[in-house]
């Protein structure tokens, strides 16, 4: 398992969300967001674990939950749903959003598709969401 300085773990993040700095991993860590430093020798550091809670509170965040929702949740789950929460911090990078084409089924829905789906399943997929949208109601 890798060892990082509070530093280091910012840097790391910052590849993939610009606005995480190491005042905020200190301040999730103050806070108790983040699980226990574990100790490398006499040295309290960040590990794997930490930077996989960090990238779920970030996806959780981007998805409009609170920190005290986001706490909430992260202490129900297991260690591998918390890593898959945080695998999909990459559909929240602009780039991402950017490279797909945005359907707008409604005015409260909107949905982001890959270009490599068919104009076919684009359609299939708007007026499923639509239908779905108005039996709901």
């Amino acid at each position: 398992m890798n060892t990082y300085t509070g530093k280091q773990l910012a840097e790391l993040l910052q590849q993939e969300e610009p606005a995480m700095n190491l005042r905020t991993v200190r301040y999730y860590t103050q806070i108790g967001l983040l699980p226990a430093l574990e100790l490398a020798g006499n040295k309290r550091v960040y590990t794997d674990r930490h930077l996989m809670h960090l990238r779920a509170i970030l996806t959780l965040s981007k998805s409009g939950e609170s920190l005290a929702e986001i706490q909430s949740k992260l202490a129900e789950l297991s260690e591998e749903e918390v890593a898959k929460i945080g695998g999909r911090l990459r559909f929240f990078q602009p780039e991402q959003i950017l490279s797909g084409e945005t359907l707008v089924v409604s005015e409260d829905v909107m949905l982001t598709v890959s270009s490599r789906i068919t104009p076919e399943l684009r359609l299939e997929l708007k007026e499923t969401i639509a239908r779905m949208l108005k039996e709901g109601q």
